[in-house]
Formats: structure tokens, C-alpha cells, sequence
């Protein structure tokens, strides 16, 4: 049985409640893609293949399967979406979702002039088939500047009301666009805006930096759906999920006071 102090200070990751975690593959070999799942895959409820990397992949399919095996989502990045919806394709991108045997589709507005109410449609369209996360931010920092908390409010929740299971906040693989500032930390008024107009169960933060991933840990808690995590931080974020890092060691209630064992 736990004791006050272990229910205080959970050291699992069967006690934590740990959210969704979205990894990254920006074009692993698949033998090595294979060595974290087979080590890692516990953590890891989603992979995506970043960007269009699927498409110069040649063992893509091989490795949708691994993650099937091992009970995790795939998907490719949204902007793959982007490029063929700008190509005029969407029909051809569709088809190119059902041969791969993606589990989850990205829909996304990030680079392409594609207005919020036109992207939401689209993501109607998907919804039918797959459960959609939907991003919402640009991935020009000066673009994504404009938003405002209402704006950002507004697109969310529109993409909600369309089918989408997840809403993606931008932030690139280099943390520094979308939902975050250039220099690496949240854009505060967003995220509070967010958190008061929005369940965050239905928000996933791309976290690709320690220091955002902590920072999204503190305020929005140790469940926070978190994405375009690298393989190599897999085992990190897990231990700041946990309090098992400095980082996040003193946001866990202690106990009443530290005392040493009895000799």
C-alpha cells in the first residue's frame, strides 16, 4: 500500500496520469526508429513525420507498422497537408493518408494563405476518417506576433467545433513561432487565455525545448499534451512529468516536513 508520501510524490509512470505525448521523426533510420519504440514506446502515444518527410521516406510504411505494433498513433506533419492542399490535390492527399495507413491526420494553416473558416472545413472533411489535430499559429514568428488571445481563441475553438480531437499550438521544431516568443518562452496572454476559454484536455503544446516543456509542466500541470517532442527527450520529459528533475522536483506537494529514516 502507498504511503501519504508516495501518493504525495508519485514515482511511476503508472501513477502520474500522464498526458499525450506527440514525438517527432524528422527521418530516423528505421532501425533506430524501431530501437526507441521497442524502448520507449510506453512513452509515446503519437509519432509524426515532421514536415513532408513521408514522402522521401523509403520505409515509411515499415515504419507506420512499428507503430502499430507497439500501440502508437501515426501521422504525417501538417505540412504535407499544406502542400497539396496549395497544389490544388486534397483528393490526392486523402488517398495518400489511406495508402500510408496513417492513424491521425494534421491539418494545418502554418505557411499556405488559407483562412481559418476554410481550414476548419477542411478539417470537417478529415474528421470523418481519422481524428484530426488541428494547429493553429504561423510559422513566421512576425505573423504569429499578430494573433491576439482572442484571435487565438476564436481558431481554436472553431477547429473544435469541427470535428478536430486535438488543437495543436505552433511552435515549431524550434520552439521560437506560433504560441511562443523568439526567445524560447510562452506568449503568456495566450496560454492564460487559453487555459480560462478552453479545456486543455483538448490542447496539445508543441514543446520541443526543455525549457517550454517545463514551463508548460508548472503552469498547465504534469498532464499536459505535449508535441514535436525529439526521440531523445522521451525519457526527460517523462522524469520532469514526474518531478524525478530539478526542474519540476519542488512543484510536487512534499511531505509534511523531510525527516530521515529511523536508524
Amino acid at each position: 500500500m502507498a504511503t501519504d508520501a508516495e501518493a504525495n510524490c508519485p514515482v511511476s509512470p503508472e501513477s502520474d496520469g500522464r498526458g499525450t505525448t506527440m514525438m517527432i521523426d524528422s527521418g530516423l533510420p528505421t532501425g533506430l526508429f524501431t530501437d526507441v519504440l521497442e524502448s520507449h514506446g510506453s512513452l509515446v502515444d503519437i509519432v509524426k513525420f515532421g514536415w513532408g518527410t513521408a514522402l522521401v521516406t523509403k520505409d515509411i510504411k515499415r515504419k507506420i507498422d512499428i507503430c502499430r505494433e507497439h500501440g502508437v498513433g501515426a501521422m504525417c506533419g501538417g505540412t504535407l497537408f499544406e502542400r497539396y492542399v496549395w497544389c490544388g490535390r486534397f483528393d490526392d492527399y486523402r488517398r495518400l493518408m489511406a495508402d500510408l495507413g496513417v492513424t491521425h491526420v494534421e491539418v494545418s494553416n502554418g505557411t499556405i494563405p488559407l483562412d481559418s473558416r476554410t481550414k476548419a472545413r477542411y478539417v470537417t472533411a478529415m474528421a470523418t476518417d481519422y481524428p484530426v489535430l488541428a494547429e493553429v499559429g504561423f510559422k513566421d514568428p512576425t505573423l504569429s506576433a499578430t494573433l491576439t488571445p482572442a484571435d487565438w481563441i476564436d481558431a481554436v475553438r472553431r477547429d473544435l467545433a469541427a470535428g478536430a480531437t486535438f488543437v495543436v499550438t505552433e511552435t515549431r521544431e524550434s520552439g521560437k513561432s506560433g504560441i511562443a516568443n523568439p526567445d524560447g518562452t510562452i506568449r503568456s496572454d495566450v496560454l492564460r487565455a487559453l487555459l480560462n476559454a478552453v479545456d486543455p484536455t483538448r490542447l496539445l503544446f508543441e514543446a520541443p525545448t526543455k525549457d517550454l516543456q517545463t514551463e508548460l509542466i508548472r503552469r498547465v500541470g504534469p498532464a499536459v499534451n505535449v508535441g514535436n517532442i525529439a526521440w531523445t527527450d522521451l525519457v526527460g520529459l517523462e522524469t520532469l512529468r514526474l518531478g524525478l528533475r530539478s526542474d519540476t522536483l519542488l512543484d510536487i506537494e512534499p511531505a509534511t516536513a523531510p525527516a530521515l529514516a529511523a536508524a
